[in-house]
């Protein structure tokens, strides 16, 4: 049915701060208008206002880094998988997805970008980040060591052509033969150069930064500890304005208590929250692949089935989003910002996702008073409906 939809009386989280009893006028694909007069104003044309009294009313999560979820995988390499992990995430509010590859074989991730490409040709993804193949196999983590490469820019370039220009970003190890010259070249082609799963010094992260790096890939994961005397990479990358952190807030990668050292730190702007989610994410315990390794889950901890390695998360983004403002201290403000605002910002999409704005995508998250979504809209339609929603909304 066509006409403006009206959602009523929640407290709205706004670029400028929390509005409480708000109006959001949703039109077609997009936000209308956002008002502080809830219930005041009538919207021509519109059915009776869905009303959300007691409930908040943020934008749509931006997961920049994620590798799978109800039971599927984007290392897979096909479209009807990846289109699973997509809407198992999508239930949980991230109507924005990055879909991050797994180390591999030039040739097995040159066939993943591919089909990836497509999904994001159609709308469905926002991009591509290849996390490996060009990493340190002293910090591999849960990726296959026999499958490593160095970061030689031929090699890079090889992956951003199979992408087909939707690579968004590729997480490297600078310290690695050919390592800066592949940041430049990604600075050069408008990808974001993350630097992670690393082994570098403090200097040689300094020197990445200079050469066009942007991003740490979860920070204080799959890299030295910060030490008073060779402070390694997570000084370097705390102290540069120019770097964003990404932050797994699942209470498993990183304490409450770092995670809160690094956001004050950093401040709002430059922390963005990933789930770094493998294809357990919204599923239970058990046996799951991610790319070449096999992965066992046991309470919601992702393992490498061999050697007990952390393997990815089965986090979603409303249990970061919880996590952040129930546990960590975060404003709701600013947890909207590392949810949501900063990462859009960081993939070049604010002016379409990552705040409610008139003209933005209808993307949105209702949430209850202990901050459980209950209703998730992408593009003005219901992934998830809320209690009490009008039968035209589908």
């Amino acid at each position: 049915m066509s006409g403006p939809m009206v959602l009523d009386g929640a407290r709205l989280v706004l670029p400028s701060g929390v509005v409480d009893s708000g109006r959001l006028v949703v039109d077609g694909a997009v936000v209308a208008s956002v008002t502080a007069d809830g219930g005041v104003a009538a919207v021509p044309d519109a059915p009776e206002p869905l009303d959300l009294s007691g409930h908040w009313i943020v934008p749509g999560f931006v997961d920049m880094h994620v590798h799978g979820g109800g039971g599927a995988s984007f290392s897979a390499g096909t479209p009807e998988e990846a289109l699973r992990a997509v809407a198992a995430h999508r239930r949980h509010g991230t109507t924005t997805t990055v879909a991050s590859t797994v180390t591999g074989s030039l040739d097995d991730l040159s066939r993943q970008a591919a089909a990836l490409a497509e999904l994001v040709e159609q709308g469905d993804l926002a991009g591509l980040h290849f996390e490996g193949p060009f990493i340190a196999g002293s910090r591999c983590g849960a990726h296959d060591p026999t499958l490593l490469r160095d970061p030689d820019p031929t090699d890079v370039r090889r992956l951003l052509r199979a992408a087909r220009g939707t690579a968004r970003m590729v997480t490297l190890a600078p310290e690695l033969p050919g390592g800066l010259d592949s940041v430049r070249l990604l600075a050069e082609h408008g990808v974001i150069a993350a630097i992670g799963h690393t082994d570098a010094t403090y200097e040689t992260t300094a020197e990445a930064v200079d050469a066009g790096a942007t991003v740490a890939t979860h920070l204080f994961n799959a890299m030295p500890g910060l030490h008073h005397r060779t402070p390694g990479p997570v000084a370097a990358l705390l102290e540069d304005d120019r770097i964003t952190v990404e932050l797994i807030d699942d209470g498993v990668h990183v304490h409450s208590a770092t995670l809160g050292l690094a956001a004050h730190r950093k401040g709002p702007d430059r922390v963005a929250f990933v789930t770094d989610a493998m294809g357990a994410a919204g599923m239970g315990d058990g046996r799951y692949p991610l790319g070449p390794m096999q992965v066992e889950v046991r309470n919601g901890v992702a393992r490498l089935l061999e050697s007990g390695t952390i393997a990815g998360s089965t986090l979603t983004m409303d249990d970061a989003f919880r996590r952040a403002v129930t546990v960590d201290g975060f404003s709701v403000t600013d947890a909207v910002r590392a949810c949501s605002a900063t990462p859009a910002r960081l993939l070049g999409l604010e002016d379409r996702v990552g705040s409610l704005e008139p003209g933005k995508d209808a993307d949105l998250v209702v949430l209850d008073a202990d901050f459980r979504p209950v209703g998730v809209m992408r593009k003005g339609v219901w992934v998830v409906q809320p209690a009490r929603t009008p039968s035209r909304l589908q």
